[in-house]
């Protein structure tokens, strides 16, 4: 069974911004020839790497919910210009909209169980996936949805 990382998406407001900005990564990487994969580092490198590469998930808390999930294919450590260790998330260039779940802030990722992951939006509901993303936090935080 894959294991999943939970990590917030700083500087990020919704779901349709983290998608332009991976679309504007995968623009730059096609530019200079790279493969088409998008690239997340982090300070730390997950010591189960290989339960989440399995078929894990990135899930990304946007304005304090779980709100979307880019699939892991590779975690690769290695050392940045100032010798110290650093590490690659290399996910497939696809977020999903996930269904909203609160989460408190907290620093770096969190290793999240498949039972605790939510499921995707469009599984959920296709009438929810096809609300706006405000009007899915408004409901959400009324308690509707």
């Amino acid at each position: 069974m894959p294991l999943h990382l939970v990590k917030l998406c700083v500087g990020c407001e919704s779901i349709k911004e983290l998608r332009g900005w991976v679309a504007e990564r995968m623009a730059t990487a096609r530019k200079k020839g790279l493969p088409l994969h998008h690239i997340h580092v982090t300070r730390m490198t997950p010591k189960r790497g290989d339960e989440i590469v399995a078929g894990g998930s990135l899930y990304w808390v946007i304005r304090g919910e779980i709100a979307a999930r880019e699939k892991i294919i590779a975690i690769e450590p290695f050392r940045d210009k100032d010798g110290f260790g650093r590490c690659r998330l290399v996910m497939q260039p696809k977020v999903i909209a996930v269904s909203p779940r609160p989460m408190r802030p907290f620093q770096g990722w969190r290793y999240f169980t498949p039972d605790s992951a939510p499921p995707d939006l469009g599984k959920a509901a296709a009438s929810v996936a096809a609300m706006p993303e405000p009007l899915r936090r408004e409901l959400r935080d009324l308690g509707l949805l």
